[in-house]
C-alpha cells in the first residue's frame, strides 16, 4: 500500500504536465483536427510512460479534446459547424445565468473584485499579450462563477470552458475582437457589479457569447477546411 501511495504522488503531477502539453500542443495547432494519438509516438515525444499517457489522454477525452474512434484510436476531435454552434448556444445560457445570478446573490466585496478587474481591462487585454489575455478572461469568470453563488452552475462552466478552450484562444490572437471584447466585458461589469441588473447583464453574457460562437465556428472552420472538407 505505501508503495501505491508513493507512485500516486509522483504521478499525479506528472500526468498533469502531459495534459497541459498535449492540449496545448492541440490548442496551438500542433496537432490538427483528425491526427491520431499513437501511444507510442507520444511516449517518445513526451518522455513518459504509456500508463501516463493514457491516463492523460483519458482526461483530455473528458475534456472533448480527444476522441476515441472504433478500430482507429484516439484522435483530436474533429468538430462540425453545427457541433460549435450547439455548443455556443448551451454556453450562452449558462454564462447568462451566471450574469443575472452574480448581480442578484453577489456581496459587495465579489462586486468590488469585478469592477476592480474592469480596471485591469486596458493594460492587460488591449495592451497585453495572449498570456495576459487569458489569465484575465479566467480571472472574470472565476469571480463571476463564484458571485453566482451557485456550486452547480460553476461546475457545468468549468466542464463548457474546458471544452471550448481552443475557440477561446482564437479572440486572444484576433486584433480585431480585442475592442469588441473589452466593450463587452465592461458591459456585463456594470450590469452585474455597478448597476446589479439581473436582466442585462444576463443579456450582456448572452449576447458576449453569441459573437464568440461566430468567431470561434469561421476561424474553426477557416484553419481546418481541408480535414474538414474530406469529411
Amino acid at each position: 500500500m505505501a508503495g501505491s501511495t508513493v507512485i500516486a504522488r509522483t504521478a499525479a503531477p506528472l500526468r498533469q504536465q502531459v495534459v497541459r502539453l498535449v492540449r496545448e500542443d492541440i490548442l496551438e495547432g500542433g496537432l490538427v483536427p483528425g491526427q491520431r494519438l499513437i501511444e507510442s509516438a507520444l511516449c517518445e515525444t513526451y518522455g513518459v510512460s504509456r500508463t501516463v499517457i493514457r491516463e492523460a489522454l483519458r482526461q483530455l477525452e473528458s475534456e472533448h479534446l480527444i476522441s476515441v474512434v472504433p478500430n482507429l484510436g484516439p484522435i483530436v476531435t474533429v468538430l462540425t459547424e453545427k457541433e460549435i454552434r450547439s455548443i455556443y448556444v448551451v454556453r450562452a445560457a449558462l454564462e447568462g445565468l451566471a450574469g443575472r445570478l452574480f448581480a442578484e446573490n453577489a456581496t459587495d466585496s465579489q462586486c468590488t473584485k469585478l469592477k476592480k478587474l474592469g480596471d485591469r481591462l486596458d493594460k492587460e487585454y488591449r495592451k497585453g499579450n495572449i498570456e495576459s489575455r487569458e489569465h484575465i478572461k479566467a480571472e472574470f469568470y472565476t469571480l463571476l462563477t463564484e458571485g453566482s453563488d451557485n456550486a452547480v452552475l460553476a461546475e457545468s462552466l468549468s466542464s463548457m470552458h474546458a471544452r471550448i478552450a481552443m475557440f477561446r484562444r482564437f479572440a486572444f490572437v484576433d486584433e480585431s475582437r480585442i475592442e469588441p471584447s473589452i466593450a463587452e466585458l465592461e458591459t456585463i461589469i456594470n450590469a452585474a457589479a455597478v448597476t446589479r441588473d439581473g436582466d442585462a447583464a444576463a443579456a450582456a453574457c448572452e449576447h458576449h457569447i453569441q459573437l464568440a460562437g461566430e468567431l470561434a465556428i469561421a476561424e474553426y472552420m477557416k484553419r481546418n477546411k481541408a480535414i474538414l472538407s474530406e469529411g
